[in-house]
């Protein structure tokens, strides 16, 4: 006989602590993907899910690595089912990357010119002082800001 698959998941000790926050970026991720976009460019409608996204991952990564304060097994755990995007805090690990906004900034195929994202130029360096990335939205993401 096939065994029966079931659905439960055994959450880590330590899950109580950071779910209601993961419910409610959840559920503010939900609103963000509903949201009617008439009236806004096709690449500013995703701006509030690449901003939920990347808060959900800054919260895993700050509660492991700066506060201390959740076990690996529950980190791991977080990564493992896609509460946070394990690339992107694979890159906030590395010196420069800190800031972080979205992989697409710093891919090259993504612009003109094989360059990164106008939002990775320190904003000492910027023609322009107030600029808005195209892919998220962001205002600036160097590390030397």
């Amino acid at each position: 006989m096939p065994k029966v698959k079931t659905n439960r998941v055994n959450y880590p000790s330590g899950w109580e602590l950071i779910e209601p926050t993961l419910r409610e970026l959840e559920a503010k991720m939900r609103e963000a993907e509903n949201d009617p976009h008439d009236g806004k460019r096709k690449c500013e409608a995703l701006w509030p899910i690449f901003k939920i996204s990347h808060q959900k991952s800054r919260y895993i990564y700050d509660l492991y690595y700066r506060r201390k304060e959740i076990s690996k097994e529950l980190y791991e755990f977080c990564l493992d089912q896609g509460y946070a995007d394990k690339n992107l805090i694979a890159k906030w690990k590395k010196p420069g990357y800190e800031r972080l906004c979205c992989l697409r900034c710093m891919q090259p195929r993504d612009h003109n010119f094989a360059t990164t994202c106008v939002c990775r130029v320190p904003k000492h360096l910027r023609e322009e002082k107030v600029i808005e990335c195209v892919h998220c939205g962001c205002g600036g993401c160097a590390s030397g800001d």
